[in-house]
């Protein structure tokens, strides 16, 4: 689901005027693990997009800080992403190489599989994450 907000978003800020869009790069961190950390080191503002269990009705999308979060996976530092996305904000925090800010957009899924395959109440909310979504972008100072 993530990986369709990123290529849309991109894709809109390629081919319309989006205030705000300038200086931005869209990066799908996927299973990049690891390989994120230089991804975000000293940006400015760094906006996370993932599937959340959050307790709520599918579709929901919620706005999160990385302090009002906790990992519950068991098993964590095994995730499809190779390292826990708070573990690696963490390090980026120990190296001195943090941004200056985190924002996580948490959309809780129907279900979590590994196809590619969106639940209707997703793909029906697409242009509500988005919307939301390029508010936050728009909101960062130039």
């Amino acid at each position: 689901m993530s990986v369709l907000l990123v290529q849309k978003l991109a894709h809109l800020s390629q081919n319309q005027s989006i205030s705000g869009c300038d200086d931005v790069e869209f990066y799908d961190g996927g299973v990049g693990g690891l390989s994120l950390l230089y991804k975000i080191e000293n940006r400015r503002k760094v906006i996370l997009i993932d599937c959340a269990k959050m307790g709520t009705a599918a579709g929901t999308i919620r706005r999160f800080r990385p302090d009002e979060v906790r990992t519950i996976k068991t098993l964590s530092h095994f995730s499809l992403h190779e390292m826990d996305i708070l573990k690696v904000l963490a390090l980026a925090e120990q190296l001195g190489n943090a941004p200056s800010e985190v924002v996580i957009f948490g959309i809780e899924p129907k279900i979590i599989a590994y196809d590619s395959h969106l639940s209707d109440i997703i793909e029906q909310n697409i242009s509500r994450y988005l919307d939301d979504i390029l508010n936050e972008i728009k909101a960062v100072p130039q």
